[in-house]
């Protein structure tokens, strides 16, 4: 009987643990270096799902031409966004787990739910935060990743990294794995909100740019929803604002190698805009949840050049909902429409406060 009440006491304890939130995002080096962006980028790149070429031959490929060079190439541009805090992405992504705690704390009371952060590559790890989910004994455990428009190589990558972590576990937790938000109301509603701010600061663009990071074509071709997810996003974004076709453009950005990517392509665009007498836009890129060195570097810095070398009079990059409260809000209302109705304390709708 000893045995019996010994072996059953993580299960009481499971029954008074947290529901565990598991946040997730792509990642980023540990410092803007060449040295630590080599085993980022190979971690990275080795992944099937964000590049679907036969592995021997990306073997050879990323061995002995990507990663000899490209990693020195990055560094320079990871210097040029690098903060005291380090990252901006894990910086913000921290600030996103901290404000969502306080908003779940806020509205269930303390102890209801533990938020948690994790990275497809890179700090901090699935495997960490997974045990550290184990200790606190929860067995309930909301999964998000925070990327809005469903991508086989980032969402399903971070399914992937979840269940190659939960295949070495003997008591595997429930789960609610929340694939994506792309055309939710509190999340259209939440990047309305930021447009809108900037509008009333800066005045409205003659051209809105709605830049979102590219794939390959052929995983488009292939079934991935993607592309279509992205100009949903954009057409209800539009349509929330009252923008015509002519005020609003969605592209493609970050696109890498020789094979054709999602068009249009983000700097090509801004190159074109200026000689078709566009000369004032301003820029969101709403696949990404908080800024990173594809918003901060490429967008902010790179795009800009390229739009006023062209002949482009006004330039500005709007940044991403990152920690803003809109956004916080619709994240905890997405955990609570994802979440174990058992354990809810209150009943309530989050819709009052998003709205």
């Amino acid at each position: 009987m000893a045995y019996l009440a010994e072996t059953a006491n993580p299960h009481q304890k499971a029954a008074q643990a947290p529901i565990a939130v598991l946040l997730c995002n792509l990642g980023t080096p540990e410092a803007p270096t060449a040295s630590a962006l080599r085993p980022y980028l190979k971690q990275f790149l080795s992944d099937p799902r964000v590049v679907e070429v036969p592995r021997l031959l990306w073997w050879v490929i990323l061995r002995l031409f990507i990663l000899p060079f490209r990693p020195r190439a990055s560094a320079k541009l990871y210097k040029q966004i690098w903060t005291e805090n380090g990252s901006p992405l894990l910086k913000i992504s921290r600030q996103q787990q901290s404000a969502l705690q306080d908003r779940l704390d806020a509205h269930f009371g303390a102890g209801q739910y533990q938020v948690h952060l994790a990275m497809n590559y890179g700090k901090p790890s699935f495997s960490d935060e997974l045990a550290e989910i184990r200790k606190q004994f929860s067995d309930q455990v909301i999964v998000l990743p925070l990327y809005p428009q469903y991508c086989g190589a980032t969402t399903a990558s971070a399914f992937d990294a979840l269940s190659k972590e939960l295949r070495k576990q003997r008591w595997v937790p429930s789960l609610r794995f929340i694939n994506g938000y792309h055309d939710h109301p509190f999340y259209i509603a939440a990047l309305k909100a930021s447009l809108l701010k900037d509008f009333e600061k800066n005045g409205q663009p003659q051209k809105l740019i709605i830049s979102y990071h590219g794939t390959p074509k052929s995983y488009l071709e292939k079934g991935d929803p993607y592309y279509c997810f992205c100009m949903k996003t954009s057409r209800l974004l539009a349509e929330a604002l009252g923008l015509s076709g002519e005020q609003y453009e969605s592209c493609f950005q970050s696109r890498f190698g020789k094979q054709e990517w999602l068009q249009p392509y983000t700097d090509i665009r801004l190159e074109q805009l200026p000689e078709e007498g566009t000369k004032d836009v301003a820029v969101i890129c709403p696949g990404f949840s908080a800024d990173c060195l594809e918003t901060l570097e490429e967008i902010a810095v790179e795009n800009r050049d390229t739009f006023l070398h062209a002949g482009g009079e006004s330039y500005r990059y709007i940044p991403c909902l990152n920690q803003e409260a809109e956004h916080i809000n619709f994240l905890a209302a997405l955990v609570q429409e994802n979440g174990f109705s058992e354990r809810r304390k209150s009943q309530n709708t989050m819709a009052v406060v998003v709205a």
